[in-house]
């Protein structure tokens, strides 16, 4: 097939929409339901697509269909088409109404509790018909997301990006501290260590994240590993209540401890990387004028987080 051909009018959208769909979804049964068109449609359209492409881009198996090489290259850039054909379409959106538009955050407990809450009161000070979704979920899925066209930019934690589809720009500097609640048995101790500390329970990302990872390392390198008897967490919510109605220790993001009245910052060391809080963004779609909007307030906010970690030093 000529490099061209594809340009020539018989590649349609829905061509991209259904194998991302098969792909996501796993058969063509489920993807006809969440297209809601019938199985027999989708059937032919994909032999359509496969067709004109000249390769197969499915393969059934035991767990239903899996993309072949051919398949997995063409994914690749029906997602970077579709993602952005759905921001065009928020673009023309804000030309229309003005000030309007819509900005989608995915976050994960870095910059959630502090920077991000700033940010947004700016923008919707300046901006206030901007409607601002923020989506909370592991890292693994917030680039999945990102990639997929459904959020503009994640807020959180950097952390190396695989390939070249993704970029990142950091904000501040957060270092990773061991916090429990007030008056737990280890604040009456004057250097508690992290001996003393994994003689309680604690509450642990899960494994989906890098500070988990880290947390790992960390306590490898001084020949010890996680306690048996911990909680793996992702939700901050469930979190604080497991640290104030428990002897529970955990891991977090200096500024969510910071800022909270009843946890207590242990002096106890914890040899980690230091955390970079940034935005990541995808290197190959434009971002809509209302997100340019939001990262500018991020960016500008982010100052006045870094002074307020600096002075806790």
């Amino acid at each position: 097939m000529h490099a061209d051909h594809l340009l020539k009018g018989r590649l349609k959208t829905r061509h991209l929409v259904l194998v991302i769909a098969i792909d996501e979804q796993g058969s063509l049964l489920r993807a006809a339901e969440h297209l809601h068109v019938s199985q027999p449609v989708l059937t032919r359209s994909l032999r359509e697509l496969e067709s004109l492409l000249g390769v197969e881009l499915f393969e059934r198996g035991p767990r239903g269909m899996s993309a072949t090489r051919h398949g997995q290259a063409f994914l690749e850039h029906a997602r970077t088409v579709v993602a952005e054909l759905r921001q065009a379409g928020r673009h023309m959106t804000e030309l229309s109404a003005g000030t309007a538009g819509t900005v989608t955050i995915g976050t994960h407990l870095a910059g959630a509790n502090v920077l991000l809450p700033q940010a947004i009161a700016a923008l919707k000070a300046e901006r206030p018909r901007v409607t601002v979704v923020v989506r909370e979920a592991t890292p693994d899925l917030l680039a999945a997301s990102l990639l997929a066209g459904d959020l503009d930019f994640v807020l959180g934690r950097m952390v190396p990006a695989e390939g070249t589809r993704l970029r990142q720009h950091a904000l501040y500097q957060e270092p990773i501290r061991l916090v429990t609640r007030a008056g737990h048995p280890a604040c009456g101790l004057a250097d508690p260590t992290l001996e003393d500390l994994l003689a309680h329970p604690w509450v642990v990302p899960v494994e989906q994240t890098a500070l988990r990872h880290e947390l790992e390392d960390a306590l490898w390198r001084k020949g010890l590993s996680l306690p048996e008897n911990r909680v793996e967490c992702t939700s901050i919510l469930t979190l604080r209540a497991l640290l104030l109605e428990t002897d529970m220790v955990a891991a977090l993001p200096q500024l969510v401890a910071q800022q909270d009245g009843q946890l207590t910052i242990l002096p106890t060391a914890l040899e980690m990387v230091g955390q970079r809080v940034g935005v990541t963004v995808p290197t190959q779609r434009t971002l809509s004028l209302t997100a340019k909007f939001a990262l500018d307030h991020l960016h500008a906010a982010a100052a006045g987080v870094q002074k307020t970690i600096d002075s806790a030093a």
